[in-house]
């Protein structure tokens, strides 16, 4: 796969806890640059919205421990939709659906997706899960109607696997996100099924790539 081919299946991430929005606008820069989308903190999306149309933004809800009420994930989710946010990551309560409590996850979720008029990425955060959970957490993003379920918040030890990707392909599409760091590791969890890419390595992901 070719560079051009490449750059709309990764969203170029900066996300850490020390994150200013001269970061985010290096990061959407290079979104722009390369023909990247960009995943950034809610609190910088209006002004990136205004500052890059033409970048696609993500952003994630109730990060990175999921442990958000259910009305603050909707409210999030809502307000971040208004700010600009083109495509939204939210992530579950690990905790509910370690409990057994699917239905709750499920319409926790729910609530998030029938807010707002753009696509629910799902981030089940597989490295604190059994195989099972983690087929419980897919089928409770695809019952609830979001878009793709993401293996990580990348706070979690660990981060993507092809195992995992595998898995989380037979329910919904997959964005690999934790630990692709290189061209190499991408083109892996892409021929496992995954269909989209989080990084916050996109621009190396990028220059490993044939022209």
């Amino acid at each position: 796969m070719d560079r051009s081919e490449l750059a709309p299946l990764i969203d170029h991430t900066v996300l850490g806890p020390e994150t200013s929005i001269a970061d985010v606008r290096r990061v959407v820069d290079e979104a722009g640059e390369y023909g990247m989308n960009a995943c950034i903190p809610p609190f910088a999306l209006e002004e990136m919205a205004e500052y890059a149309p033409d970048v696609t933004l993500a952003t994630v809800i109730g990060f990175p421990h999921g442990q958000h009420s259910a009305a603050a994930k909707r409210r999030e989710g809502v307000l971040a939709w208004k700010a600009g946010a083109d495509e939204l990551d939210v992530v579950i309560n690990v905790g509910r659906l370690k409990a057994g409590e699917i239905d709750v996850v499920r319409a926790e979720l729910a609530e998030v997706t029938a807010a707002v008029p753009i696509p629910v990425k799902v981030i089940i955060e597989t490295a604190l899960l059994t195989d099972e959970e983690k087929r419980r957490a897919c089928e409770a993003a695809d019952a609830a109607d979001a878009a793709m379920v993401k293996t990580s918040t990348g706070f979690a030890d660990g981060g993507a696997t092809v195992a995992d990707v595998e898995l989380m392909s037979e329910y919904l599409p997959v964005k690999a996100s934790g630990g692709v760091g290189s061209y190499d590791e991408a083109m892996a969890m892409l021929a496992a099924g995954a269909e989209r890419i989080g990084a916050s390595s996109g621009v190396e992901i990028l220059e490993g790539a044939p022209e």
